[in-house]
């Protein structure tokens, strides 16, 4: 019996240890040990192939597709957090305790323009907001020590004589807008331009809303509990992201059967201000997606 097999079931079908156990007739703990070993390798042995290190070719090309597809320029992903489901961890106190009463750990991902993981950071409180799960990750942590850096600003498109922008994530309520973060506009009594610049960022950040579809629909494990120790689970998060980039640069991105139904629950908004250079960002944003240079033409049906 090869070890991939009971692990890919597990993962695929949301099978339980115990239903493995009478498909392969071995024990519930000698399955759990090969779910174990063999997610462990396909993290260690995949992790630099579907993950690849950030450089600055590699931010434009990201760049690039998301405008194509979505129309918003300078984006180097669309970012988000959900709840995966735990078992109460031991010693954990109310941490993995989370808004909708059951315990839940974060995964925080941000997602390329054809849907693969670019980033992934799991582990955090059910408890944080997405906001400060993001601002205490990797990610955040290399681009603001410069470790990882981010394209040097650019004109937007058809706007050379413009000011040059910074390249930005984009997010839901739930993130504080800054320099490299954009957010909606707040949901009360807002103009034309600024529905206009919601309607416009929600179109890049769906994109991250339909990668966690096609995460919690292809890998079922997801779809319920984790009923395994802290480490485990993180283990086991990982290796269904990894899975997932690797289907979806094999299989392309032809899934609509996935896109819409997601098992996530969506982390709450908070009340952040955001950074003044990322509320002028925004203002810039908003006020060229409203001039000629940057408006298209089906937008204003939208608001």
């Amino acid at each position: 019996m090869s070890k991939r097999s009971p692990s890919l079931l597990y993962l695929a079908r949301g099978s339980s240890f115990v239903d493995l156990e009478e498909d392969y007739l071995i024990g519930a703990s000698t399955i759990r040990s090969i779910v174990k070993e063999t997610c462990t390798a396909i993290w260690q042995l995949c992790k630099n192939a579907c993950f690849p290190a950030f450089n600055e070719e590699r931010w434009l090309e990201i760049a690039s597709e998301f405008y194509r597809k979505t129309q918003f320029p300078n984006c180097l992903g669309a970012v988000d957090g959900k709840h995966i489901r735990l078992k109460m961890p031991p010693n954990s106190g109310s941490n993995y305790f989370n808004y909708k009463s059951y315990f839940s750990t974060v995964l925080m991902a941000v997602v390329d323009a054809d849907y693969c993981f670019t980033f992934i950071d799991v582990g955090a409180y059910g408890k944080h907001s997405d906001s400060n799960i993001f601002k205490n990750s990797n990610l955040e942590k290399g681009i603001s020590s410069g470790s990882i850096p981010l394209p040097n600003n650019h004109n937007l498109p058809n706007d050379e004589n413009g000011n040059p922008m910074p390249f930005v994530f984009v997010g839901d309520e739930a993130f504080a807008v800054s320099n490299h973060v954009m957010r909606p506009y707040p949901d009360r009594n807002l103009s034309p331009k600024q529905r206009i610049f919601n309607y416009r960022l929600s179109r890049a950040r769906r994109i991250v809303e339909n990668a966690f579809g096609i995460l919690s629909n292809k890998w079922a494990i997801f779809q319920r509990s984790l009923n395994v120790d802290m480490k485990f689970a993180i283990t086991i998060i990982k290796a269904a992201c990894t899975l997932h980039n690797f289907v979806r640069k094999r299989d392309g991105i032809h899934f609509e059967d996935t896109l819409y139904s997601c098992t996530f629950e969506d982390i709450p908004p908070v009340g952040v201000r955001g950074t003044d250079t990322g509320i002028e960002t925004r203002n810039y944003m908003a006020n060229y997606f409203t001039s000629p240079q940057g408006s298209v033409p089906w937008q204003y049906n939208q608001i």
